[in-house]
């Protein structure tokens, strides 16, 4: 699925306001809901997966530090970017090597272009059947952390597939300027409200029912090891 620059990414505060209250509740419901996972079972998961964009070196460097300290973590992913983007660099391993990475087996890129989340998304759902992944860390900005889950909770759901997926955002202060367009957290945050409502209406990212169903999911049982890897085996058919 192709979604296109349908949003800006900057938005005015009031460009919000023909959402009714409801709506913007439903964004802070989820938004508290993701927040609430442990953020620390992201650095015990079968993989970290990050959605690399906007010349956000930092989700990546962040992301390869955890996978370098820790190696328990099975797989890293790296989801492509936009090339139209000025500050897009070709995801290759002496790129990356030029970040910190060490560890090479395992480490996974993914090779076309992906101009936007949905994309990405796709991509990370085909891993996580290709790849048999039993759980995984978002690595990502605060900004765009539920924006990001939801569409990849979609992705899998389109996939038949459902496997706990932690939240492991950069800590990185919002005042920090986005390389691309030079805004701060401060000023994208409008606009993923917006991207987030816009897109729940067309269908292509998760909804609040549909997110609420999956977190209880979640939650249902112990989190450890032996618990998430029987939570996960049941999406395995073919593995029973």
């Amino acid at each position: 699925m192709h979604l296109g620059n349908t949003t800006p990414r900057i938005v005015r505060d009031d460009d919000l306001g023909g959402f009714p209250a409801g709506r913007m509740l439903d964004v802070m419901r989820a938004l508290t809901a993701v927040l609430s996972l442990p953020q620390a079972e992201a650095e015990r998961a079968d993989a970290l997966i990050v959605p690399s964009g906007q010349g956000e070196v930092w989700r990546i460097t962040h992301a390869i530090r955890l996978w370098e300290t820790r190696p328990s973590l099975r797989l890293l992913l790296i989801a492509n970017g936009n090339p139209a983007e000025t500050t897009y660099d070709e995801l290759s391993l002496a790129y990356l090597r030029g970040l910190g990475l060490r560890r090479l087996d395992g480490v996974h890129v993914q090779a076309e272009p992906a101009p936007n989340t949905a994309l990405q998304a796709g991509w990370i759902a085909a891993q996580v059947s290709d790849l048999r992944i039993r759980s995984f860390g978002l690595v990502v900005s605060p900004y765009h952390l539920l924006r990001a889950y939801l569409t990849a909770l979609k992705a899998l759901d389109r996939h038949g597939l459902r496997v706990p997926i932690w939240p492991a955002p950069v800590a990185i202060s919002p005042d920090t300027r986005v390389p691309e367009t030079g805004a701060t957290a401060y000023d994208l945050l409008p606009g993923e409200i917006h991207r987030i409502l816009t897109y729940a209406d067309r269908g292509w990212i998760s909804t609040p029912t549909e997110l609420r169903t999956y977190l209880g999911w979640l939650w249902a049982a112990p989190m450890n090891d032996a618990a998430l890897a029987e939570k996960s085996a049941y999406f395995w058919p073919n593995s029973q």
